[in-house]
């Protein structure tokens, strides 16, 4: 770096202390974090945590910047149009804190590549679109087998709905259950799995935006601001160990236009009988919606 760079990492994060203190900002200096999709939720996940002063990442996002990501996603511009996800984010982050320490993985995540994208890494965060299905039971395989923690927060209307995995407690597949399961089944199953509360559902003005077999869903940038702030609130609690972690099978969810926060608990996950039954009524909904 130059001499005359008017950066200084003490100074730019300064106002975070108090809430945390010189030794923790200092640890989270030295704290290393993978982001899997840098969309509507992923991008913001590493500008937020960049911001909490977190000093190094690996990203990952085959994709590029499209005109209908510009509801949501925070490196959507029209400059950045066309251009690739993880290369405008990482560019971003750095204008916050050119002293970061991010790898970035062109290809996204693959089978391939999942040792060294969770080399030396100390917190997972899920980016990945909602039905990026096997890319998301490989990752979150992955840290279960590296003992590395894993956080989720699905964007669902004006809501956060957050799930953390942490290591030696109930792993994605056992409160998922999506072995043997079509991607459709897996898309139901996520759904009421993220959200077993879902306070989101009393206000979707038009369901006919819901097209699971289409892989389409309505989104807001409210929910992917939500998830960003949770997810981070939840980071800073796993990496300083400090503060209550729920969790899988318990969860939360909060949702802005309800006023509502709801925490969740289902023992055995996909196996609890409100989740049999929930999943149930969701097949035949799903199933009048594609007949109609």
């Amino acid at each position: 770096m130059s001499g005359t760079s008017p950066f200084d990492y003490e100074n730019a994060f300064s106002r975070n202390i108090g809430w945390v203190t010189q030794k923790e900002q200092a640890s989270l200096r030295q704290k290393r974090v993978a982001i899997a999709g840098m969309g509507g939720v992923g991008g913001v996940h590493l500008l937020t945590l960049a911001r909490l002063g977190i000093g190094s990442f690996h990203i990952a996002d085959f994709d590029t910047f499209e005109i209908h990501n510009f509801n949501r996603q925070v490196g959507a511009t029209l400059s950045h149009l066309n251009r690739p996800k993880a290369e405008v984010l990482a560019e971003m982050a750095r204008d916050i804190n050119p002293e970061l320490d991010i790898r970035i993985f062109p290809e996204g995540v693959t089978r391939d590549n999942l040792d060294v994208f969770f080399e030396n890494v100390d917190l997972y965060v899920d980016g990945l679109d909602f039905f990026a299905f096997q890319a998301r039971e490989d990752t979150f395989s992955a840290c279960a087998r590296f003992s590395i923690p894993a956080v989720t927060a699905a964007p669902l209307g004006m809501s956060s709905a957050l799930l953390s995995f942490l290591p030696g407690k109930m792993t994605f597949e056992d409160y998922f259950g999506w072995n043997g399961c079509t991607e459709l089944e897996k898309g139901l199953k996520f759904l009421l799995g993220l959200a077993p509360a879902g306070l989101h559902f009393g206000y979707l003005v038009d369901p006919s935006a819901v097209r699971l077999a289409e892989k389409k869903g309505p989104s807001t940038v409210m929910a992917c601001q939500i998830c960003a702030g949770m997810v981070a609130t939840e980071a800073l609690k796993i990496l300083l160990d400090r503060g209550q972690v729920l969790c899988a099978p318990h969860g939360q969810q909060f949702d802005a236009y309800r006023n509502r926060m709801v925490r969740t608990w289902r023992p055995g996950g996909h196996r609890h009988p409100l989740q049999r039954l929930a999943l149930m009524v969701a097949r035949r909904r799903f199933s009048r919606q594609i007949t109609r």
